[in-house]
């Protein structure tokens, strides 16, 4: 267990350092935009291309991976909305609510965290499970959202935000890029090599530090607004089906599709289960704020969920690994 620790721990702490200089008002909350761009568009997309490039592509089209992904999200996300909707809890809060609850910080922690403890080969199943993440799980949980309006045109209007946002999201062109690469056994020049690979080495202390000031400055922006208090009971059932059901699940899933023939590789299925047992996604805050749903509670799922995390996903790892 203290092997495990002295791999996890730095990668928490980066995200604990990042929460406190937002708290402390060491980093201005003006500036945390500003990271979270130079991630999201310059050193994550470096990192994905790199793995991708580098993976081989029959692991990058591993359709029992996808699958087994895409069933426990469905799950998940169903089972969540359905403990979710009561009298304060409409479509819209409950369907982000279930997206922190399906969605991990694959593309911020996981990525990092999982080729640290597992090697370049956890690339492959990561990679794979963002896709699903990125392009149906969070399609998917965008139109449940607007199921309460009234508007005839809510769910399409969702759906042509939705699919705005993939398009302009950076990540999936990076892995589609990074795809053809190694289809085609295509290696960079040099010097754009080295930029890219200065782009990739960055992404992993920058991404964890500002996953922590966005957390920070959730936080503070929620007291500024005067936000009711939230019942721990709108939050804490989330952030347990984050931490415990969904890499409970994941391992039923994976373990039943094994025996019933499924090419699922034992070391895909443990990468999933730890991809699982990650926190919520960081950026699932902002896209809740974007479409109107309670950001404060939102916010507070992804806080718990990450502190936690810490603890949980270590025990994951020693159980696994």
């Amino acid at each position: 267990m203290l092997a495990v620790l002295a791999v996890t721990f730095p990668f928490f702490a980066l995200v604990l350092a990042g929460y406190v200089a937002a708290r402390r008002g060491l980093l201005p909350l003006a500036a945390i935009p500003g990271l979270n761009g130079f991630v999201l568009f310059f050193a994550l997309p470096c990192m994905l291309y790199r793995f991708g490039a580098g993976t081989p592509i029959a692991q990058l089209l591993d359709a029992s991976v996808f699958f087994t992904w895409l069933l426990c999200a469905l799950v998940i996300v169903g089972f969540a909305v359905a403990i979710s909707l009561n009298a304060r809890i409409r479509w819209n809060d409950a369907a982000f609510g279930a997206l922190v609850a399906a969605f991990p910080n694959t593309g911020f922690m996981g990525v990092p965290l999982l080729v640290a403890l597992l090697g370049p080969a956890a690339a492959g199943p990561i990679i794979v499970t963002i896709l699903v993440d990125m392009v149906v799980t969070t399609s998917l949980c965008i139109g449940l959202s607007q199921l309460d309006s009234a508007d005839e045109h809510g769910f399409a209007h969702a759906a042509q935000k939705a699919l705005k946002g993939m398009l302009v999201n950076p990540m999936p062109w990076a892995i589609g890029l990074g795809a053809v690469a190694s289809a085609l056994q295509f290696e960079l020049p040099a010097p754009l090599a080295k930029t890219v690979g200065l782009l990739a080495d960055a992404a992993s202390p920058v991404a964890l530090f500002t996953i922590g000031a966005v957390l920070a400055r959730s936080q503070k922006l929620t007291a500024e607004s005067g936000h009711p208090p939230i019942p721990l009971g709108d939050v804490l059932p989330v952030a347990l089906i984050k931490l415990l059901l969904h890499p409970l699940l994941v391992l039923l899933v994976g373990v039943c599709a094994r025996r019933l023939g499924v090419p699922l590789s034992s070391f895909a299925l443990t990468v999933m289960v730890l991809i699982a047992a990650l926190p919520s996604a960081s950026n699932v805050s902002l896209l809740a704020e974007r479409f109107g749903a309670d950001n404060g509670r939102i916010a507070r799922i992804i806080l718990i969920s990450t502190a936690a995390a810490f603890f949980s996903f270590s025990g994951a790892v020693a159980l696994l690994h």
